[in-house]
């Protein structure tokens, strides 16, 4: 008897095709998700070759939506949000009615009905979150002002997206859907528009406050309950089971949608102690899951529209690229912000992603858009992704050509108050300060004793929340990779006196090191490795200090061991130090005639100390 292998012939090619497109679109500088989009179209029924089933592919990708809404609600930030709701609020409404309405009226003009040129507008309003968040950060200003603004006003697109798949269904068939509406609110609503919609959102009312109500109190109960025991596998099988099973649930109890309760799921276990934990166990299955969803995606495009329908793909690639961001520039603008700033924010904006193929696929089902409107859906989000590095690389000319005519930047920017914003991206005004980069176990008890005793430093870390947590303890701390462009001059290396790399495991520490040499060549240097190779390396390259935990505590019970078996306490450090210092060792300090890059202040001290 033959086996059906469906299920792991699609997800395997899915995966490996994803992995080739990804890694090639990084290396061309694209972002990887154009490369998951393209493997799904190799993987598709329109292309020559293996074709992936649709219908396990679908399912896969209702998983992926799940875990992408979970990911946003999980790391939705109302702080963010509040901070640039001057700005953010009202132009993202306004956009989203730009945007639509254009939409629209291509739509009406190519015969859509309204309901598919509504559907079409808001696929086309909406930018992608992945691709923004990766812009910024390669641009080092996702913490920045602009960072702060263009960050927010996804917040409200993403929010006012929650909504549109919640009301989408209840007015299917008032905008001519040919899906049958499903549920107590249509069975009770006897066909009328106004009743569904307040059945609708009085469900969605409702869930909402069983969510906040009861879920704020019993998630991290459980999750507490979950940790005690110690176990990472149970942990993180508990963030999933909370993550799917609010999803499922309120789809089967409230008839809402998979992504609402998967957002509502993220925004309850991001206000949880353990939403740090949380984040990072689920990350691996929420990242391969989603580069399913966009594999599946990809399936869905027929790329001969390309050939069949040119006018209407270019009209949508214009109409993302540049009517979109034109609209943002002005909005901006008319709110009183400088000229980079409405740049910034419509190079953010210049791109649709992950919401637009959510909104096109339910589009789709509910019998609003024609297929053809999904295609051009997908040709204008791999088309705008593709462009948008070129987008984001022509605001410094912009910016400079506008500046360079005056008259033109006077009659653009018109200073009305609104621009003033805390801007979190301020360089430290430090001098002989300590570097850390990496707030983990290892760097949070280094920042601990050097905050006790007075000492300045700065932290450098990858996630945003550690990041605002230390500043509110008045802790200077930078957000961002230190591999990327500005980072580590925005914590001030070019005049710190010490660089500490408390990271885990990871390739980025030689980078660095090559990066804050360059700035600062005389910085002092103190390693934490967990490799004797990598620890050989940092030998040859002249650092201050490495150490590597593993083999220190062997040292550590080593010390122990020796006075145990009657050895003085003087010569069991003796014998200890020497191991230490020797073969691979777990820690390494170059001698003291050594001519290396160092801050002559620190040594000094340390010899003060030896001959003390």
């Amino acid at each position: 008897m033959e086996h059906d292998i469906s299920l792991i012939a699609t997800i395997s090619m899915g995966l490996v095709l994803a992995f080739i497109g990804g890694l090639i679109a990084q290396k061309v500088s694209l972002p990887p998700l154009v490369g998951y989009l393209l493997a799904g179209v190799a993987l598709g029924p329109y292309t020559p070759g293996f074709v992936g089933d649709a219908h396990i592919a679908g399912q896969l990708a209702e998983i992926g939506v799940m875990l992408l809404m979970f990911g946003v609600g999980l790391h939705f930030s109302i702080n963010d949000l509040l901070e640039v709701r001057g700005i953010a609020l009202p132009g993202a409404i306004v956009q989203i009615a730009v945007a639509t309405g254009a939409g629209l009226g291509l739509a009406l003009l190519w015969g859509w009905t309204v309901g598919a040129g509504l559907v079409f507008g808001l696929a086309l309003s909406v930018a992608s979150t992945v691709v923004l968040l990766r812009a910024l950060e390669q641009r080092n200003a996702l913490d920045s002002l602009n960072g702060q603004i263009a960050v927010g006003w996804l917040i409200v697109e993403d929010l006012a997206m929650v909504l549109a798949l919640v009301l989408l269904p209840a007015l299917a068939g008032a905008l001519g859907g040919e899906g049958e509406a499903r549920g107590v609110a249509s069975q009770l609503s006897g066909g009328s528009v106004v009743v569904t919609l307040l059945l609708t959102l009085g469900k969605v009312a409702i869930f909402t406050a069983l969510v906040f109500v009861v879920g704020t109190r019993a998630v991290p109960w459980l999750l507490q309950l979950v940790a005690r025991t110690g176990s990472r596998e149970l942990f993180t099988l508990a963030v999933l089971a909370i993550a799917l099973g609010i999803a499922y649930g309120s789809a089967e109890l409230f008839g809402v949608s998979f992504a609402l309760g998967a957002f509502f799921a993220g925004v309850v276990l991001s206000e949880s102690d353990f939403s740090h934990k949380a984040a990072a166990d689920s990350l691996p299955l929420q990242d391969a899951f989603a580069v399913l969803f966009f594999v599946s995606v990809g399936m869905l495009f027929d790329p001969s529209i390309l050939v069949r329908e040119p006018l209407a793909v270019i009209a949508t690639v214009l109409l993302i690229v540049f009517g979109k961001s034109i609209a943002a520039f002005a909005i901006v603008l008319a709110r009183g912000y400088p000229i980079v700033t409405a740049l910034t924010v419509s190079a953010s904006l210049a791109q649709i992603g992950e919401f637009s193929f959510i909104l096109a696929a339910l589009g789709v089902s509910l019998g609003l858009l024609p297929p053809e409107g999904r295609d051009l859906i997908l040709a204008g989000a791999i088309l705008s992704i593709t462009l948008n590095p070129l987008v984001f690389a022509g605001i410094d000319p912009a910016a400079n050509w506008i500046k360079a005519r005056p008259k033109l930047l006077s009659w653009l920017e018109r200073p009305t108050g609104f621009e003033t914003l805390p801007d979190r991206d301020k360089s430290p005004s430090l001098k002989d300060h300590a570097i850390i980069v990496g707030y983990g176990r290892v760097g949070s008890d280094i920042v601990d004793v050097l905050k006790e005793q007075g000492l300045a430093f700065v932290v450098i870390d990858q996630d945003r929340r550690r990041v605002e947590d230390l500043r509110k303890r008045g802790i200077s701390a930078v957000y961002g990779d230190a591999t990327a462009p500005g980072v580590l001059e925005a914590a001030g290396v070019a005049s710190a006196r010490l660089l500490i790399l408390a990271l885990p495991p990871s390739y980025q520490k030689r980078q660095i090191l090559t990066l804050a040499r360059d700035l600062n060549p005389r910085i002092d240097t103190a390693v934490r490795t967990h490799r004797a190779s990598e620890l050989a390396y940092l030998k040859t390259q002249g650092i201050g200090f490495a150490i590597m935990g593993t083999r220190e505590v062997s040292l550590g019970l080593l010390g122990y061991t020796l006075t145990s078996l009657g050895l003085t306490p003087e010569r069991a450090e003796a014998i200890v130090k020497t191991a230490r210092l020797s073969g691979d060792g777990a820690a390494f300090e170059p001698s003291e005639d050594a001519d290396l890059p160092e801050a002559p202040e620190l040594r000094e001290h340390r010899e003060s100390e030896g001959s003390s």
